[in-house]
């Protein structure tokens, strides 16, 4: 009789699982500090810093409702991943890449909280593509 041995048994699952909700905190983290940058934006843009000269010119208050939709659908994101639903993990990775992209854009507007965003999310990216999918079958094996 073989029996199979897994060298990672009862721990990859917990480290798969713990990986997870680091991505859905700073996912949420990131979603929520989107929203008040968007509020910001349409409520009061005079806060962020005019760049006459910058390659990518948006209306700030457009802006503003970029970063407000995005941070309302990570918010809504990182609730899924506290759920640990597939579909959040992919939605989780594909929006910190939208957040990513737009601070990138937004840089001369809000240079230092577009850094802070754009570590926020690439930690998020990370989190949520680290897990491999055999981690995460134990996980609901376990689970189930």
């Amino acid at each position: 009789m073989t029996v199979s041995h897994h060298p990672y048994t009862g721990t990859r699952p917990a480290w798969a699982e713990g990986v997870t909700v680091f991505g859905a905190v700073m996912l949420l983290i990131a979603g929520v500090l989107s929203i008040f940058r968007g509020i910001m934006a349409i409520a009061h843009d005079q806060v962020f810093v005019n760049t006459p000269n910058y390659v990518f010119r948006f209306d700030l208050t457009g802006w503003g409702w970029i970063h407000l939709v995005l941070g309302v659908i990570a918010v809504v994101v990182s609730i899924g991943l506290f759920q640990t639903a597939t579909w959040a993990r992919l939605a989780g990775v594909a929006i910190a890449a939208l957040v990513v992209i737009a601070n990138f854009l937004s840089l001369p507007y809000y240079p230092v909280w577009s850094i802070v965003m754009i570590a926020f999310s690439a930690l998020v990216i990370w989190a949520l593509c680290v897990i491999k999918r055999e981690d995460l079958m134990d996980e609901h094996v376990r689970a189930g």
